[in-house]
């Protein structure tokens, strides 16, 4: 019997909610894999797919990581006292002791933010958050990657044209 190929560290199928903006408006410099603290209606909620996290950021609180400003809506089938209330309350995310230590050093440098980039499933079903640290663009650095990717599409836009011909 073959064995079954292990998923790497970026999701492929079960991607729950991305932040395309993050890259657009931050420079990532690494990323983190993080397990997420849900209820089980929030575990409902995610797979049904209506989450969005495009304003949340990860922050300190208590030495622990915690990810805020993440909007998973009210999962309507849960009953009301077994479901969460709070669409917008702060979720506690699993790392190991010495990443949230190295996160935080990195944090406290100044300019760095954690920025979560993706919800996901992985290949066991747990709801995971991919992470990134990054550094803000300003203006002019938004509009450069703006300008890189209008070329870019135009360029394939021509390879394929001459290719047709």
């Amino acid at each position: 019997m073959a064995k079954k190929k292990k998923k790497k560290h970026a999701p492929d199928g079960d991607i729950v909610a991305q932040n395309r903006k993050a890259r657009f408006d931050y420079y990532i410099e690494d990323t983190f894999e993080a397990g997420i603290m849900l209820m089980g209606s929030e575990v409902k909620s995610l797979r049904k797919g209506s989450t969005s996290i495009a304003e949340s950021y990860a922050q300190d609180k208590d030495g622990d990581l915690y990810l805020l400003n993440a909007h998973i809506p009210e999962y309507e089938a849960a009953a009301q006292h077994t479901g969460h209330q709070d669409p917008r309350r702060p979720r506690r995310l699993l790392l190991h002791r010495r990443e949230i230590d190295r996160l935080m050093m990195s944090i406290a440098r100044g300019g760095y933010t954690l920025v979560p980039l993706s919800i996901y499933f992985n290949d066991r079903g747990f709801a995971k958050v991919e992470l990134g640290l990054g550094k803000g663009k300003n203006k002019g650095d938004k509009r450069q990657t703006s300008k890189d990717r209008d070329w870019k599409r135009d360029k394939a836009r021509m390879l394929s044209h001459s290719q047709r011909d």
